[in-house]
């Protein structure tokens, strides 16, 4: 499960990629529309600048802005950078292995095996996930939603 610092980093991205290229955001403009608390979303900003994601401005016109463009961006790298590991139990990861101390024989056990070939999708399916690929699946969402209650689309 991913801790609310990632997601909460995934919210402020995706909410930076909408307005990209249109200039800085403010801080309490993305803590106020993606429902995130204002100190909590200070600290991730800058653990997300530290990442080289996203730069800052001061003063008048200032705010966060992405570095990238949002199709250069993938919730992969997102994701291990603020919650680590993709797999679900500890034997089954790569970035934080432990040691089973309940498997008879690490090297034939089946529920490592499934762990690990679901850590290896999951990977596989989050780095060709971008917050671009986030924001498609938006739109595409909408224009299902909005497309199918008339009215929904005033």
């Amino acid at each position: 499960m991913l801790s609310k610092k990632a997601q909460y980093a995934i919210y402020a991205l995706v909410h930076l990629a909408r307005k990209y290229n249109q200039g800085p955001v403010l801080i309490k403009t993305i803590a106020s529309e993606e429902k995130i608390p204002q100190k909590f979303l200070e600290a991730i900003l800058i653990d997300l600048k530290n990442l080289g994601l996203v730069n800052s401005k001061k003063g008048k016109g200032g705010g966060y802005y992405l570095i990238n463009s949002p199709e250069e961006i993938s919730l992969a790298y997102v994701t291990r950078n603020f919650s680590g590991a993709l797999g679900l139990i500890p034997c089954a990861s790569i970035i934080s292995y432990e040691s089973c101390s309940k498997c008879r024989n690490e090297s034939t056990c089946g529920i490592k095996k499934v762990f690990r070939d679901l850590r290896d999708l999951t990977a596989q399916y989050l780095e060709e996930i971008s917050l671009a690929t986030v924001l498609e699946k938006e739109e595409t969402l909408k224009s299902i939603v909005f497309g199918q209650n008339k009215y929904l689309n005033t």
